[in-house]
C-alpha cells in the first residue's frame, strides 16, 4: 500500500495533484486509489491546517491511498517523484482480505477466499 499525503492546493500541470495521480493510477493499470479529504492536520510545515466554516480559500490536508502489488507501485513512483514537491510518501506491506469489484458495477465480482499480500499476489 501506497499512502502519499499533501494539500489540496497543490497542483500538477494545472490540475488538482489528487486528480493527476489518480489519473496516472488509472492509466498504469493499478489495482486501486482513493483521494480522502482530512478535516485537520499538520506535517513538514508545523502548521495546523483545518476547515473553517467562514474561510474562502480550500487548503485542507488530502491523502490518496494506492493498493496494489509491490511491483505495480515502484513503477508509479518515479512519476511521484515529477509530480510531488511536498509531503510525504509512505509504504506499507498489507494483507488483502478481499479484492472484488463493486456490486453495482456490470461485471461479475471477482471474490478471493484467500488471504494474501497485496505486495505479492492479491491482483
Amino acid at each position: 500500500m501506497l499512502r502519499i499525503h499533501f494539500m489540496e492546493a497543490d497542483k500538477w500541470q494545472g490540475s488538482p495533484l489528487y486528480e493527476a495521480i489518480v489519473a496516472k493510477c488509472m492509466e498504469l493499470g493499478i489495482a486501486g486509489a482513493t483521494v480522502y479529504r482530512g478535516l485537520e492536520g499538520f506535517g513538514a510545515s508545523a502548521r495546523i491546517h483545518h476547515a473553517h466554516s467562514l474561510s474562502i480559500s480550500r487548503n485542507l490536508p488530502i491523502m490518496v491511498s494506492i493498493v496494489d502489488r509491490e511491483e505495480q507501485i515502484q513503477k508509479l513512483l518515479p512519476h511521484l517523484d515529477q509530480m510531488i514537491t511536498g509531503g510525504l510518501i509512505a509504504i506499507s506491506s498489507v494483507e488483502a482480505v478481499r479484492y472484488s469489484k463493486s456490486t453495482q458495477d456490470s461485471a461479475p465480482a471477482r471474490l478471493s477466499r484467500e488471504r494474501d499480500d497485496i505486495r505479492g499476489s492479491a491482483r
